[in-house]
């Protein structure tokens, strides 16, 4: 099981909605997926339609009064499970911070379930902060998927979030995670400020940046509010089909032809 980490301390950048549409064109193209939604806030549960009750977050495993059986749910989609996400999550700030082992907490309760095999791919969720949340999601992480929006003030928040990494990655807490790739969110290929942004982006890190981009589209706020992915709500539209594409690219980047079931998209 490889755990990507989908992080952006800028709000408002499409990373939630890049969680759930990575997720469910991964798992309709056959790989085992689970999404793990460590926001607080819990709409990538909310719009998969899974509102987490008292004590189904992760919030209790964490703080060592609870373990990870019975917090995964099976959703609607058949390869793909959840782990729904509660406000209470949200004293983890507090709590975990107290706790000698606070930074590597999360990889130490994802480990067993890592070595079981049981999933391809783990995808975080994370809340737009710099918290404990988020950097604990970077000490569990494997790879690190930033959604960044096509604007000026988007390469700011890019900038920091690569800074974070790279003070994980060195410090020693997780060596071994790395810079999976950028994801250009909310496109508009009619502006040269979108076009411009986009240009930076891909002179500075290459063929890190995914080579599909996001579009701007009402079909996003609409299935989010049906409680639908883009596949189901739009499946033949220009949002839907740019996540079907950085799925295509996503598993060519992270798998052998025979790690997972040669689906089509």
């Amino acid at each position: 099981m490889k755990i990507i980490a989908i992080a952006n301390q800028k709000g408002g950048v499409g990373k939630t909605t890049t969680a759930i549409n990575l997720s469910t064109c991964l798992a309709k193209a056959g790989a085992r997926v689970l999404l793990l939604d460590l926001d607080p806030q819990g709409n990538a549960s909310s719009a998969l339609g899974h509102r987490a009750g008292e004590g189904q977050s992760l919030y209790r495993v964490l703080i060592g009064h609870d373990t990870l059986a019975g917090k995964i749910q099976q959703t609607r989609f058949p390869n793909l499970s959840i782990i729904p996400a509660q406000m209470e999550l949200a004293g983890c700030e507090v709590e975990l911070v107290r706790a000698e082992n606070h930074l590597i907490r999360l990889r130490e309760v994802l480990t067993p379930l890592k070595d079981t095999g049981r999933f391809d791919f783990l995808l975080i969720d994370c809340p737009p902060s710099l918290g404990i949340l988020m950097t604990s999601a970077l000490a569990a992480a494997d790879g690190l998927l930033i959604p960044i929006q096509c604007e000026y003030f988007g390469l700011e928040g890019l900038a920091r979030i690569v800074d974070i990494h790279d003070q994980i990655a060195t410090s020693g807490i997780n060596p071994s995670v790395t810079l999976e790739g950028i994801l250009m969110t909310m496109y508009d290929g009619r502006t040269g400020h979108c076009r411009a942004v986009v240009e930076e982006v891909r002179r500075a890190f290459g063929d890190l940046v995914y080579p599909v981009c996001i579009p701007r589209s009402i079909a996003v706020a609409e299935s989010q509010s049906f409680e639908k992915a883009l596949i189901e709500y739009d499946p033949n539209g220009k949002a839907a089909t740019a996540y079907r594409q950085v799925a295509e690219a996503f598993l060519a980047r992270q798998l052998s032809s025979d790690a997972v079931p040669a689906a089509s998209l």
